[in-house]
């Protein structure tokens, strides 16, 4: 009797030291949630005053540069967009300047009888060569149109088959083409040798 009492304290003992045990574990685990759902630690909790005054320092520090340094990007993005709408707008006055540039070049080819003709001749070349002056003031430039065919610069209008030239090369300029810098404002229109063809030279014979 008295070795089954003792038994049966012994099994109570242990059913309530595992007891004990499954609190204290959930007591830890609901200690764990409460810990995480507060968030990190304020790392000034623990900050005398000087410390707390170094670190807002170095905050305010970094917010700063990190103010500055998007302004300096925003500013460059700015300039940048300016400088572009600018330069596509120049461009746009300098094709219509060069198309004005035409026009004037077909009055001068026109026949002058006249005196009074060839004084308003005399005044289309002088307005034909201030504009001129202006347009190589900014840059730009005739292009060249010596040697051979190059499709970045030039614009084919039509072939001729000869022998007399190599295939490719540029016979006669249409129109002239203009340029500034490495910026093609308008391809010359040009004629191109072409190699003669088989039937051409059986028609010459």
């Amino acid at each position: 009797m008295s070795d089954s009492n003792t038994k049966s304290q012994d099994d109570n003992l242990d059913q309530a030291q595992e007891h004990e045990e499954r609190l204290n574990v959930e007591a830890e685990a609901n200690a764990e949630v409460a810990e995480e759902e507060k968030g990190p630690k304020d790392p000034k909790a623990d900050m005398d005053p000087m410390q707390l005054a170094q670190f807002e320092r170095d905050e305010y520090l970094a917010s700063w540069q990190r103010a500055k340094a998007d302004y300096q990007n925003l500013r460059r993005r700015v300039l940048s967009d300016i400088e572009a709408a600018v330069r596509d707008k120049t461009q746009r006055i300098q094709e219509e300047m060069l198309t004005v540039l035409d026009y004037l070049d077909m009055a001068l080819k026109s026949p002058c009888d006249s005196q009074d003709a060839k004084n308003l001749l005399m005044g289309v070349q002088m307005t034909r060569t201030q504009l001129w002056q202006s347009l190589e003031k900014d840059g730009v430039k005739a292009i060249d149109t010596t040697g051979l065919f190059d499709t970045t610069r030039h614009q084919a209008m039509a072939t001729i088959e000869t022998d007399e030239a190599e295939p490719g090369t540029i016979l006669e300029v249409v129109r002239i083409g203009f340029k500034k810098g490495d910026v093609v404002l308008r391809h010359a229109q040009v004629k191109v040798a072409a190699a003669k063809s088989e039937d051409t030279d059986e028609a010459g014979e």
